[in-house]
């Protein structure tokens, strides 16, 4: 157990600090800035290495909601879900403290314009309503769970599944960094909001409770409609 906690700690580490950081420090980086589809990718490259790198160890969820909802299909042990989900927000506030300590060295850096916050209505990056953060945080979120479920299955091909899961995450992002600035996972959320603080944490309610919703749904959905039995 020892082993697996550790492995979401430093997977979710490198979640945030990899996904987040290529949205803080490189996304407007002038004339090289990669963009949100720059910022998509990496977010799905963080999952792919590290499902490659710690999933034979913990099963890389590197995510509260990922927890839950692998619970509730049966993947993984109910009594896991308190000890991963503590590893996953220690792992996520270390990336995001390693983070700020790097951006805080950049003179234009803005900690609450520019630190990779999920939000709505003001800290939406369109100006999102509520009503549509929560929408596209469900449905992004039980999507995923539908991925990695399939990605992961008995039928599936072989070694392949961290690819999917990644690419998943990719097109994730590339739908709703415009509406929230993409979350589907409370570590990730959390861990930039209490660095940052202020107003945003009054938010911060709607990336726990949305995703771990999207994601239970996602797990039902695929266990009585999809699998196979």
């Amino acid at each position: 157990m020892i082993k697996k906690l550790f492995a979401e700690f430093i997977g979710t580490f490198w979640l945030v600090l990899g996904g987040c950081g290529s949205a803080v420090l490189a996304a407007g980086y002038p004339e090289l800035g990669i963009g949100f589809v720059g910022v998509s990718i990496a977010f799905g490259l963080t999952v792919l290495t590290m499902a490659y790198a710690i999933g034979h160890v913990s099963g890389c969820h590197l995510n509260p909601a990922v927890t839950v909802g692998l619970a509730v299909a049966r993947r993984s042990e109910k009594k896991d879900i308190v000890p991963y989900i503590l590893s996953q927000v220690l792992g996520g506030l270390l990336g995001a403290y390693t983070l700020y300590l790097i951006a805080s060295g950049v003179p234009s850096f803005d900690i609450i314009n520019g630190f990779a916050l999920n939000g709505v209505a003001d800290f939406s990056p369109t100006g999102a309503s509520l009503m549509s953060g929560i929408i596209c945080e469900v449905v992004m979120t039980m999507m995923f769970l539908i991925i990695i479920l399939g990605a992961t299955s008995k039928g599936a091909p072989k070694g392949f599944g961290p690819i999917a899961i990644g690419l998943g995450l990719t097109l994730i992002h590339l739908i709703s960094i415009p509406v929230t600035n993409t979350s589907v996972n409370p570590a990730r959320s959390t861990a930039v909001a209490l660095i940052a603080g202020g107003e945003i944490l009054s938010q911060l309610w709607i990336f726990w409770i949305m995703p771990i919703i999207g994601a239970i749904l996602g797990a039902i959905l695929y266990k009585f409609f999809i699998e196979e039995k």
